[in-house]
């Protein structure tokens, strides 16, 4: 079988789905494949947009913020990812990308969270999403986390409408069919996507069985997708795409390819992938495959977030030797990499009976039901309790003098030693001791959830897949995990789908110009 069209995009879900609809815009005629349903990473994240400078939901909040301070804070967190101006762009189009995706009917609001969360309830859609409380003298804080407005985590609803756009465009859609490799004239100019495809709705029924299971019980997840990638080999079918203008990969990173992460990420242990079966690199590897260069692929991010509830950053977090850990008001991905990159994965949140009453207080308000699920098992399972701190540190096997050492100078300190905001800094002198297990290891009701954030490199004006001497590669175009992006150096809730967004669009506006 063989389909043309003039821009071919690999992947249906948020950079895919963006790339379409600029590519549709142009007046191309688009098709785009998904080896699946559609929906991807996507479809299982919070659906948070990080956005800034004023947005409309900004405002209604009675939110100051500029695009300057924006800029001004992702610098320190974006670092070499990408170019000051290719920055500089991302925060000046923010206000601009977050009426786009109203436009195509992904719903936000304007509810402010109070409390610093990992992720707000269903009363709350606007909140401090990253670090930017703890960057106070870098730029003036402002929360730039734009939930999805709907209930639970609402990344389905963030994909369902931008699909429903796709769809409404006349955008042609093929879903279970995967790109196997692609087609490239002499020159190097790529021309088209050979692929493989099936019609079977037990083939769609068994994915969607085992998505969940495959996020959250990875073996399990795994165990389920056996028959699914059974069916793909015994009854697909070859079929050929020729792109008349270009072919744009957004079929997501490699967190579940084990022998990638292995050899790119060996530290990342005990992390829970997040992402489906087709998060594999195959669409790094489709690059590679034809000549592309790759970047920051060492880059994923872990998370571990303490709260919420908030009350619990007033404790603070540290290792097998009794040594503090980092500022505990940072964002969840920034505690993950402090834990694995310099204390081996360990840690231990240490909090008094006042901070875990308080805790325990606002457990119901402040929480979600998974959020609360894991909280319950954290101060019960995870926690052990002692009247005295020695007798605690010899409980857990951390080192009772080093321990002791660390709380009298958090305790004393007119300043936090680690720059956590006063508000947060409380002494801790009321007893009993807790110390709350947050390592970095396998646990089904605490995970640490990962992703992968490096890529293919590209043109940082149009998306272009660059190869390692820097020259583009004719036809081929990349976005969103599949890219090195805004958020290859550091994530940030939210980070990752505005820069699916951003890219995607980039690639999708030059793909279907590129006749032009």
């Amino acid at each position: 079988m063989r389909l043309q069209a003039d821009v071919v995009v690999v992947g249906f879900g948020a950079a895919g789905a963006c790339a379409a609809l600029e590519a549709a815009e142009t007046g191309s005629d688009v098709i785009l494949l998904d080896r699946f349903g559609g929906g991807g990473a996507t479809a299982l994240s919070g659906g948070v947009v990080y956005a800034g400078g004023g947005t409309r939901q900004q405002r209604e909040a009675g939110v100051a913020d500029s695009a300057d301070a924006m800029y001004a804070y992702l610098r320190t967190e974006v670092g070499d990812a990408v170019s000051h101006k290719t920055l500089r762009d991302f925060c000046d189009s923010s206000v601009e990308m977050m009426e786009w995706l109203e436009t195509q009917g992904v719903p936000f609001s304007a509810a402010l969270c109070p409390d610093k969360t990992s992720y707000p309830t269903n009363r709350h859609y606007l909140y401090y999403s990253g670090s930017e409380l703890a960057a106070r003298e870098v730029a003036p804080p402002a929360p730039r986390g734009h939930r999805t407005h709907g209930p639970g985590t609402s990344g389905r609803l963030f994909y369902q409408r931008l699909a429903d756009a796709v769809r409404a465009r006349g955008i042609r859609v093929l879903p279970q069919t995967t790109a196997v490799s692609l087609i490239s004239e002499e020159d190097g100019r790529v021309t088209g996507v050979e692929c493989r495809q099936l019609h079977s709705r037990l083939h769609l029924w068994l994915t969607r069985l085992a998505a969940k299971p495959y996020l959250y019980v990875p073996k399990l997840g795994r165990l389920l997708h056996k028959p699914v990638a059974w069916l793909e080999k015994r009854y697909s079918r070859p079929i050929t795409i020729v792109a008349r203008q270009g072919v744009i990969l957004a079929a997501g990173g490699f967190v579940n390819n084990r022998n990638m992460m292995r050899r790119h990420a060996p530290a990342c242990r005990g992390g829970l992938p997040l992402g489906t079966p087709a998060d594999d690199g195959s669409g790094i590897t489709l690059g590679t495959t034809a000549g592309a260069a790759t970047a920051h692929l060492d880059r994923v991010s872990v998370w571990r977030f303490i709260t919420p509830p908030s009350a619990l950053l007033k404790g603070i977090l540290v290792d097998r030797a009794g040594r503090r850990v980092c500022d505990e008001s940072l964002y969840g991905a920034a505690i993950g990499s402090a834990i694995v990159s310099k204390h081996d994965g360990e840690a231990w949140l240490l909090v008094d009976s006042k901070v875990l009453q308080e805790a325990r207080q606002q457990l119901r308000s402040q929480t979600l039901w998974f959020q609360r699920i894991q909280m319950w098992y954290l101060l019960s399972r995870d926690r052990i309790q002692a009247a005295t701190l020695r007798e605690l540190a010899a409980r857990a096997r951390i080192d009772a003098e080093t321990l002791a050492a660390t709380l009298d100078t958090y305790n004393t300190a007119p300043v936090d030693p680690m720059g956590k905001d006063q508000a947060f800094a409380q002494p801790l002198v009321q007893p009993p001791f807790s110390l709350i297990d947050c390592s970095i290891r396998p646990r089904p009701a605490y995970p640490a959830p990962m992703l992968t954030l490096g890529g293919l490199v590209v043109s940082e004006e149009s998306g272009q897949v660059l190869r390692p001497d820097g020259t583009p590669i004719a036809g081929l175009y990349a976005a969103g995990r599949t890219a090195v992006g805004i958020c290859s150096n550091s994530y940030l809730s939210g980070l990752s789908l505005a820069d699916c967004v951003y890219s995607g669009r980039r690639a999708g506006r030059h793909a279907g110009g590129a006749s032009e």
